[in-house]
């Protein structure tokens, strides 16, 4: 049972509602077994006697109440049920009140309107409600505050030299230190700011020399200050390394002063730690940021990771030791051993939330069972590699920072705490390279649960120096498939390893070309021979509160040992029970689509890559070169054709060719300015560095690579923005060139048009294809040849080649839009649109009777399809 199919059951409900059995159609609705609510009806299963109640285990709690006060009713019921029921529903059949004894979440709403609220009783379908933690106000007030303090101070300090940039990334980090410690009874209240005020030139001038000696102050113990102002000796001695190394402070403006008093004057006890990688990622270079792997990750996006990882289970273990102190202890003891390790920890975001929500618990654990104890959950129990020095510094500063905040939380709910200053190293954080280190010698696996956690770097294939080459090459042992796979897939790999017969499980965030395309079939096999996904997240947007952050589409995958432990496929507010997750990140058995040279499909065409010039732009003609040359002869309208590679099909580009074929070639030469291209092409193709090139010099008048036929061919675009509902792909007039940005199928007919401009065919191409930066990315081998349709009748083509046809009518009738006009998914044309519809019905019903109602049913169900097919060939 899905959502749209509940959404509708329950909009039939509610239109022809009868009180008598409202209970039973309800609970129908949801997908429950028909069996159990016949048995409900007859009274076998109802625990209850009372007439209007109705009480199933574990499922719900009903009572109908025309008297006294449904609130009260509900309230009162809420605390006095006893076989776990999920919902507690109360109704007088004018209101309907219910609660979810799980999330404790309430619904109140007009009995007509229970429809448009079908979402508070999914759980009922196995689809359970995800609660995350939004975005603290505050950690995006003071982001944006630091983010406009470095463009103020790059405007006052206009230098580009590494050595500055890295020594301004150390001043705002002692900065941020300085806010927060006045916030958190580090330092006295406001001092760091009060101090700036008062002390330094309303015009900056001398601000730069006061901060300077200040830093120096926090890194000097009591004992070895000398002749200091008061106001400087105020300060407590810091330590922990952060200002330990000399950095001379930047200039500052009056401007720029302002700014920093402003930002002293926010709260920041509140401010998450990983604050501070928001303000590493705002003020490293982009190009640099991206290869160290410095990625600032909001609070809600990490508890997407560490909920599923982990936390969700503790907690469920603690709600079943309640009342047990055996259990109690035995999990309070849990908490003191478990390891959270990240390998490409940043600023250490991930590791701050973890700690942080572990000792939460604890807290809970300490207070529900009125215990007397201080916490065993130490910074020693957290591990993280990064390669970036400055990243490394910041990740151990922040976790101390969390310490800080979560002993300050303790003191306020238990009276007692450990001291503050100064600082000691916090955390077991290891600079260097992930990928060429022991990860058993950073984080050893002695037998204690390990959680593997993160959001690695992210490199294409095609985007990766030298450097990141070589890891790859180290990480995959020499097998060739590394040159071909993302760089963030070393972790995937590296973990693998660890945690293959231990208790151990990690899950990452990645981009979600690791889940499409080749890397499939070349990377997951050997990951999931001996493990299982047992949690993901498919491809959703992730963003962050980070200046400037631009959202890239992800996946997140968990992973541990097979066992026999249930498996969840998450969405944004739900996740479903599934029997297993494939690679794909979709319900069903471990299945891998792979490169093929022969069509999967009975009676498909072939499809090909269009003809490539290799000319050195010679045969190669703009329209007003074309014109150039009708206007010396119209004979020449022989030997020109007009050439469409993917751009100049969707966006209406005009380019022509010259296509000589050897029987014209005398009559070519006669013309001076053909003459002369066809030398270019010569001296192009003989002096070229490819011996490929250098063969196809003797024929300088062809494309090096033809595959033209006189007929009218379909083009299908070699690439395609993601934005489109639709690939363009459509019929080009007889004699027009393919060229090899774009793929090609001669000598067919309409129903492979229709085929083609599917959504079936779509969500294969989106999945299966993988992309091209974030562009949709087709090939023959890997979507076409592979792409799974069941044999049908001629009759049933007869139909398809009919809304094919009408696809085609709807695009005639704009004949002033282009392809990229005309599937713009805000602008393109209402008929063209409906075309679509008609012809996705008439191809989903190939597949089978039953509506799809998701790209994720349609992919599921061609994956399985996919599968028996390649058995039978």
């Amino acid at each position: 049972m899905n959502i749209v199919q509940i959404e509708k059951n329950l909009q039939k409900l509610m239109k022809s509602c009868q009180q008598e059995t409202f209970i039973y159609d309800l609970l129908l609705a949801y997908g429950l077994p028909k069996a159990s609510i016949t048995r409900l009806q007859k009274g076998n299963l109802n625990l209850s006697k009372v007439k209007g109640e109705l009480s199933w285990k574990k499922k719900v709690f009903f009572k109908e109440e025309f008297e006294k006060d449904l609130h009260v009713t509900l309230l009162d019921l809420a605390e006095e049920i006893k076989h776990d029921q999920r919902f507690v529903i109360v109704t007088d059949y004018k209101l309907l009140l219910a609660i979810d004894t799980k999330t404790k979440d309430k619904l109140d709403v007009d009995f007509k309107d229970l429809a448009k609220n079908y979402d508070f009783f999914l759980p009922w379908a196995g689809m359970e409600k995800t609660q995350h933690q939004n975005e603290n106000p505050a950690d995006v007030k003071a982001a944006e505050r630091m983010a406009k303090l470095f463009d103020e101070i790059k405007k006052d300090n206009p230098s580009e030299d590494e050595e500055f940039n890295s020594g301004l990334n150390v001043f705002l980090s002692r900065l941020l230190f300085c806010f927060f410690a006045e916030d958190t009874d580090i330092f006295e209240d406001n001092q760091f700011t009060n101090a700036i005020s008062s002390h330094t030139q309303v015009d900056g001038s001398d601000l730069g020399t006061y901060l300077d000696e200040l830093f120096e102050v926090l890194n000097t113990p009591d004992n070895e200050r000398k002749g200091l102002p008061t106001y400087l000796e105020a300060f407590p001695y810091v330590n922990g390394g952060l200002f330990r190394q000399r950095h001379s402070s930047p200039e500052f403006s009056r401007k720029s002063r302002q700014i920093i008093i402003e930002a002293g004057e926010l709260d920041w006890k509140d401010i998450n730690p990983d604050i501070f990688g928001s303000m590493f990622q705002g003020v490293i270079d982009p190009g640099k940021r991206g290869s160290l792997g410095a990625h600032y990750t909001s609070v809600p996006n990490i508890m997407k990771v560490i909920e599923p990882l982990f936390l969700d289970e503790l907690y469920e273990a603690f709600e079943k030791a309640k009342g047990n102190s055996k259990k109690i202890s035995e999990l309070l003891h849990r908490l003191s051993q478990v390891k959270i390790f990240d390998p490409a920890c940043g600023s250490g975001n991930f590791l701050i939330i973890a700690y942080k929500e572990l000792r939460r618990l604890e807290m809970k654990i300490f207070r529900e069972n009125n215990m007397m104890a201080f916490s065993q959950i130490s910074l020693s129990q957290f591990y993280g590699i990064e390669l970036d020095d400055f990243a490394h510094e910041i990740a151990q500063l922040s976790l101390w920072l969390a310490e800080h905040q979560m002993n300050v939380e303790f003191f306020k709910q238990f009276g007692r705490t450990n001291p503050t200053l100064p600082l000691k190293e916090a955390g077991k954080i290891v600079c260097g390279n992930a990928c060429r280190l022991n990860w058993e010698d950073v984080c050893p696996k002695d037998g204690v649960e390990t959680y593997i956690l993160g959001n690695p770097p992210y490199r294409g294939a095609r985007m990766q120096d030298k450097d990141q080459k070589e890891d790859m090459r180290i990480v995959f042992k020499g097998d060739v498939i590394y040159k071909d796979l993302d760089y963030i897939l070393c972790w995937f790999e590296k973990s693998s390893q660890y945690i293959k017969g231990g208790i151990n499980s990690f899950a990452f965030v990645s981009t979600n070309s690791i889940t499409q395309g080749e890397q499939v079939g070349a990377f997951w096999p050997r990951v999931l021979d001996d493990l299982q996904i047992y949690f993901a997240y498919p491809s959703f947007k992730w963003d962050n509160s980070a200046k400037g952050n631009a959202g890239v589409t992800v996946v997140i995958i968990g992973i541990k040992n097979n066992t026999d432990e249930e498996v969840y496929l998450y969405s944004d507010s739900y996740k479903r029970k599934v029997k297993n997750i494939n690679a794909y990140l979709t319900e069903g058995s471990n299945i891998y689509v792979s490169r093929s040279k022969d069509i999967l499909s009975e009676g498909f065409p072939d499809m090909t890559i269009g003809s490539m010039a290799r000319d050195g732009g010679n045969l190669i003609l703009s329209e007003d070169e074309m014109n150039l040359l009708l206007n010396v002869s119209n004979d020449l309208n022989d030997i020109i054709k007009p050439l469409y590679g993917s751009q100049e099909f969707i966006q209406g580009k005009k380019r022509y060719c010259l296509w000589i074929e050897d029987d014209m070639l005398e009559f070519a030469n006669q013309y001076v300015e053909i003459k002369r291209r066809i030398s270019n092409v010569y001296d192009f193709r003989k002096n070229s560095k490819a011996k490929t090139t250098n063969g196809y010099a003797t024929i300088p008048h062809k494309f090096a690579q033809r595959c033209y036929k006189d007929t009218s061919p379909i083009i299908i675009p070699s690439t395609s923005s993601e934005r489109r509902e639709y690939i363009p792909i459509g019929y080009l007039s007889q004699g027009s060139v393919v060229t090899n940005s774009a793929n090609v199928i001669y000598d067919s007919d309409p129903f492979f048009l229709g085929v083609l401009c599917s959504k079936m065919h779509n969500v294969w191409v989106k999945s299966i294809g993988g992309q091209l930066e974030s562009r949709i990315r087709y090939s023959t081998e890997m979507v076409y040849n592979t792409f799974p349709f069941p044999e049908i009748s001629e009759n049933i083509k007869n139909d398809i080649r009919q809304t094919a046809l009408r696809i085609i009518e709807a695009r005639e009738s704009y004949p002033e839009l282009t392809y990229a006009d005309l599937y713009d998914p805000e602008r393109m044309p209402e008929n063209l649109r409906l075309a679509h519809f008609y012809n996705n019905q008439a191809i989903e019903m190939c597949y089978r009777k039953n509506e799809f109602k998701s790209d994720k049913e349609r992919l599921e169900f061609m994956l399985s399809l996919y599968k028996k097919m390649k058995e039978k060939k």
